[in-house]
């Protein structure tokens, strides 16, 4: 981590060569260069510098880093994500607030684990950018519902960005979000050549079209089979389990069968 600093460091060495009023060695001060506006009769000297010391540039520089106190640690205690039920009770300041600070922490972390990478080592616990993703994730679906409510009062819409269902040339459904354009659609021959949608019938298109819904169809019956195992096991290691909320969390699994599963059976006292 230290090498990764100095190479950032060595960076600004290395332009303070080329600019010597630049320095972030020691306490020194480095001052931005005075740019004259030259004309034919007179020239106009630009404003004084400003003086910034360099324990300024670093601390800003450290704030896309962890904090040094967790650099070499195997783990870091950190919390859960936002849920959208807390982020419904804060105010459109403070959720504006609230995002930014994610995004500092996104950007830190993602830092972090470029820097461990260059220097071949572990990053500690790494779904903490899932929980800063997922929390972001949440808070701009807040926003968007708060949007919709708005938009709703006022004119009746909801304020989204119009968007149809449309079956692309290799015959797949999917959804195409509306937009503005300065040409007439009817005029617009370069959306048509890049946006074109239906598909014509043809032996090749349908057998795609088969083997493509069969992938389909086998990918959802081995996740519903993965959930099931999942379920089981639960149940083996933990007999108290809440069920109520293994049934919310997965909604595709039949509780009832996955209970008189074989696998669902374990060393206690239930069993009997």
């Amino acid at each position: 981590m230290m090498s990764f600093m100095r190479s950032i460091r060595n960076f600004y060495n290395r332009s303070s060569s080329i600019f010597p009023a630049i320095n972030l060695v020691g306490s020194l001060t480095f001052e931005r260069p005075l740019f004259l506006c030259l004309t034919r009769s007179f020239s106009i000297a630009a404003e004084e510098p400003k003086k910034v010391s360099s324990e300024e540039v670093n601390k800003r520089l450290m704030a896309f880093f962890d904090d040094t106190k967790n650099w070499g640690v195997n783990e870091v205690k950190v919390g859960r994500s936002w849920k959208r039920d807390e982020l419904r009770l804060k105010s459109n300041s403070d959720l504006h607030k609230l995002w930014y600070v994610l995004l500092k922490e996104k950007n830190m972390l993602l830092t972090m684990e470029h820097a461990s990478k260059e220097e071949m080592r572990l990053f500690p616990n790494p779904e903490r950018i899932d929980k800063v993703e997922e929390s972001m994730a949440n808070l701009e679906e807040v926003v968007r519902e708060r949007n919709r409510a708005y938009y709703l009062l006022e004119t009746g819409e909801d304020g989204e960005r119009p968007s149809r269902l449309v079956i692309s040339p290799l015959g797949i459904r999917y959804c195409y979000r509306m937009k503005e354009y300065a040409i007439p659609k009817h005029r617009n021959m370069k959306w048509w050549r890049r946006l074109s949608v239906g598909h014509g019938s043809s032996v090749y298109l349908n057998r795609f079209l088969k083997l493509y819904r069969e992938k389909l169809y086998l990918d959802k019956k081995r996740m519903r089979t993965r959930n099931l195992n999942h379920v089981q096991h639960l149940m083996k290691r933990y007999p108290d389990l809440d069920l109520e909320a293994i049934r919310e969390q997965y909604p595709d699994v039949d509780i009832e069968k996955a209970k008189e599963g074989k696998r669902a059976r374990g060393h206690h006292y239930r069993n009997n």
